[in-house]
């Protein structure tokens, strides 16, 4: 099954987003909240595969056949943190990566931009909060 990496940012008030290299052609969405951005995704994908279908260009099997999987990539804070806020709050994600909560909520608003340590510490929490949902038999 192919990957396909999916660019999301936040850009004012709202998610938007374009898919990776491997597409041809470009496709770019938004969408207001996460979960409508994924589903955006695979529709602007079938719809951008079916008109090249029937312009007769050359399009790759797989994408035809439908496949692929989506990878998220979230290039900013901002994005990431707004993306998962419906199941994890900033208190949270907060004791998980040391972080402190107020400094995340300008993260999560736009108001600041973390330097690269600070977003891997971000992601790392967020991961940690994952490991141990998955522990629960």
């Amino acid at each position: 099954m192919n990957k396909i990496r999916v660019d999301v940012s936040w850009c004012e008030k709202n998610f938007s987003a374009s898919l990776g290299e491997n597409v041809p052609g470009a496709v770019v969405f938004t969408a207001d909240t996460f979960a409508e951005l994924q589903k955006e995704a695979k529709e602007s994908l079938e719809f951008h595969v079916e008109g090249m279908v029937a312009d007769g260009d050359d399009v790759p099997q797989w994408l035809v056949d439908g496949d692929y999987e989506f990878e998220y990539k979230f290039l900013d804070a901002t994005s990431l943190l707004r993306a998962y806020e419906p199941f994890l709050s900033l208190a949270a994600i907060s004791r998980a990566s040391g972080i402190n909560q107020h400094q995340l909520s300008h993260y999560a608003n736009g108001i600041k931009r973390p330097r690269a340590q600070q977003r891997e510490r971000i992601v790392k929490g967020i991961h940690k909060i994952g490991k141990e949902l998955l522990a629960i038999l």
